[in-house]
C-alpha cells in the first residue's frame, strides 16, 4: 500500500514540477533571461516547430535560436491554458500544452494561438524540457485578427502568408474532410 501511495506522490510533485517549468519557461522568454531559459532545458534537448523555420539540438544552439528570435521581436507576453502531462514511473514525461502570445513584431502588434508537443526529463530532481516542438493555429497581425480562422494561411509571422499547423493536418480533421467530400 505505501508503495503505491509513494508512487502518486510522485507522480503529483513531478507535475506540479512540470507545470512550474512550463510557467518559467513563458516568465523567461518574456523577460529575456537567457540565463533562467538555458537553465529550462536539458544538455541534449532540442527546440523545432512544426513549420521547420525553429531547429536547434543543445543548449547552445538552443540559446543561439531564442537570441536570433529575440532581434525581431519585441516586448510580448506568453500565456499557458490548457496542460495535458502523461507521467509514468519514471524520469521522463510527455506533455501537450495550449497557449498564446501577443507580441510586437514587424513593427506591429501581432497574436499567436500556440501548441507545445514536449518531452521532459527529470535530472538530478528537477524537470527540464528535453523537446520542445512549438505549432500555430494561427501567427496575426490584431488588424487581421478577425475572421482568421476562416483562411488556411493563417501564419504571418514572416510577413508572407503560410499555412497553419494545424488543425487542418491532423488525423481527425483528414478524416472529417474525406468524410464530407
Amino acid at each position: 500500500m505505501m508503495d503505491d501511495l509513494e508512487r502518486r506522490i510522485r507522480r503529483l510533485e513531478a507535475e506540479s514540477q512540470i507545470r512550474q517549468l512550463i510557467a518559467r519557461y513563458c516568465f523567461t522568454i518574456d523577460d529575456r533571461d537567457h540565463d533562467g531559459i538555458a537553465a529550462l532545458f536539458t544538455d541534449d534537448a532540442t527546440v523545432t516547430s512544426a513549420d521547420g523555420v525553429m531547429n536547434a539540438t543543445g543548449i547552445d544552439a538552443i540559446m543561439a535560436q531564442y537570441a536570433g528570435r529575440f532581434t525581431v521581436l519585441g516586448a510580448g507576453a506568453h500565456f499557458m491554458h490548457d496542460v495535458v502531462l502523461d507521467i509514468g514511473d519514471g524520469d521522463e514525461a510527455t506533455g501537450r500544452v495550449s497557449g498564446h502570445a501577443e507580441l510586437w513584431r514587424r513593427d506591429q502588434m501581432m497574436v499567436c494561438s500556440i501548441r507545445y508537443k514536449d518531452r521532459y526529463r527529470r535530472v538530478a530532481d528537477r524537470w527540464l524540457f528535453a523537446a520542445r516542438e512549438i505549432s500555430f493555429l494561427y501567427y496575426v497581425p490584431l488588424s487581421e485578427y478577425a475572421g482568421i480562422l476562416g483562411k488556411r494561411d493563417r501564419n504571418l509571422a514572416y510577413g508572407d502568408p503560410r499555412p497553419a499547423d494545424f488543425p487542418e493536418g491532423l488525423p481527425g480533421w483528414a478524416a472529417q474532410a474525406a468524410a464530407s467530400g
